[in-house]
């Protein structure tokens, strides 16, 4: 019993003592406290006192489209102890290729009366994927945030880190350690943070006096793999300095280029976006960009929770800046 009311306390940021007083029943607790301590109960896989077994935890959808990218862990720990602080019960759905989909997972939270939903790197990004499930979460009037940059007019509220802005620090980092062939790796053609990155490259090239040539932007899975092949064709290109829309991409590009037989970074300098998990321990370390997860997250759980409790919150884009960390996988361009 002292144990679980040291982990209770440690998980809310309470007293041992509030804990136990939510626990018996007892007055002179907050009712967000009280339902702070009794989610937390339901996350750390306690079963609630007798008495307290009738009320239903407030449940809120997690919906990720992938565990492997560290990204997404990142957000889902952020977001999860966020919503527990609030008396929240985060519900963790993760598709799998050839298993349940976005579309079943929002049905399944909708049969479980979700309060609201938060989803991050979903389907609302690609313009040509289907949509359906989010016109059916607005028909019943869910409260749902979005996590980076939506396709429009769907109107949730929508936390996202500036893409266009990631780009062009990564672009202007390049171009100062003297690299004249920078090229991109991105995502899918319809998927809207590639398509910002895009617009992002090419002011930072025009702004230098340049441009971007076409063949200078390649598109992949969001993957090692995925970054491999294209960051191939850009080396066999000529690029010198590759930025890339994702961490994975951009280890995929490091062993590209030594494949080729190239150093990274005296041959070919790469840069990835994220800084997620344990990219200071690569080789070389990788120069990425840093979303603000820890700002992101839990501006996304503010404007749930205030739907949640019935206020009206605008649909406007939240838009995070990013910050350029300069690692070991950057160099000065040689010159030929």
């Amino acid at each position: 019993m002292t144990r679980r009311l040291a982990q209770v306390a440690k998980k809310v940021g309470v007293s041992e003592a509030t804990v136990s007083r939510v626990l018996n029943n007892k007055p002179g607790v907050s009712e967000a406290t009280r339902q702070s301590v009794l989610s937390a109960l339901d996350v750390l896989g306690y079963e609630r006192p007798t008495q307290l077994r009738g009320e239903r935890a407030r449940l809120v959808g997690l919906v990720l489209p992938e565990l492997q990218n560290p990204i997404f862990p990142a957000f889902a720990e952020v977001i999860g102890g966020t919503l527990a602080q609030q008396g929240l019960t985060p519900v963790l759905c993760t598709q799998t290729k050839g298993g349940v989909s976005e579309a079943d997972y929002v049905e399944l939270l909708l049969q479980q009366q979700v309060s609201g939903v938060v989803f991050a790197g979903g389907l609302y990004a690609q313009a040509d994927a289907p949509h359906d499930h989010y016109k059916q979460l607005a028909a019943r009037n869910i409260p749902v945030v979005l996590i980076n940059a939506a396709i429009a007019d769907l109107g949730f509220p929508a936390v996202s880190c500036d893409d266009a802005s990631a780009v062009e620090q990564s672009w202007r980092h390049l171009a100062s350690l003297g690299h004249e062939r920078i090229g991109l790796v991105l995502g899918p053609a319809d998927h809207m943070p590639s398509q910002r990155k895009l617009i992002g490259a090419r002011a930072a090239a025009k702004a230098a006096g340049g441009s971007l040539p076409d063949e200078h932007v390649v598109r992949g899975m969001f993957s090692l793999e995925g970054g491999q092949a294209a960051a191939t064709r850009l080396i066999d290109a000529g690029v010198t300095g590759l930025i890339c829309a994702s961490d994975p991409q951009a280890l995929g590009a490091v062993r590209a280029a030594r494949r080729r037989g190239l150093d990274v970074p005296r041959e070919v300098s790469v840069v990835g976006y994220d800084d997620s998990a344990f990219m200071n321990c690569t080789e070389p370390p990788l120069t990425t960009v840093r979303q603000p997860i820890e700002a992101m997250g839990r501006a996304a759980v503010e404007l749930l929770s205030l739907q949640i409790a019935g206020s009206s919150v605008p649909s406007e884009e939240l838009l995070f800046e990013p910050e350029l960390v300069v690692r070991g996988s950057t160099a000065q361009a040689v010159r030929d």
